[in-house]
């Protein structure tokens, strides 16, 4: 293997190492895709590949005149209505339309009784 690549996997594992001990979240290699031009600078000039990601943040110096160290993308948090009533928590009130549960950003699901109708959302990534 050569010897820059095993250096930057080194990097890499000593980063993840230390940001798992200090409790910080390594952005994932998806979120760390960002056009160039949309960069958002997330350090400081001469900062190190290690700073940056235990900071929260990507870097990648591949690019000339672009930030080094930026912010990652947000991660995509999809809503999903649960399938199991015991697992729903309640969002209305006794007589709530399916509208007006909508309006408040909820499920809604008029069955089984005994139950909440209108719910919130789990979220997932």
């Amino acid at each position: 293997m050569d010897p820059k690549v095993t250096c930057v996997l080194s990097v890499i594992l000593v980063v993840a190492l230390s940001a798992v001990a200090e409790g910080i979240t390594i952005p994932s290699r998806c979120q760390c895709k960002v056009p160039p031009r949309e960069r958002r600078n997330c350090g400081y000039a001469g900062i190190s590949a290690i700073e940056c990601m235990n900071a929260g943040c990507c870097f990648n110096d591949l690019i000339p005149d672009m930030p080094w160290c930026f912010a990652p993308k947000q991660k995509k948090v999809r809503k999903t209505c649960p399938n199991d009533p015991r697992g729903r928590r309640n969002c209305g009130f006794p007589g709530i339309t399916p509208q007006q549960c909508a309006k408040r950003g909820c499920c809604f699901r008029a069955h089984p009784a005994g139950v909440p109708w209108c719910y919130y959302h789990h979220m997932e990534e």
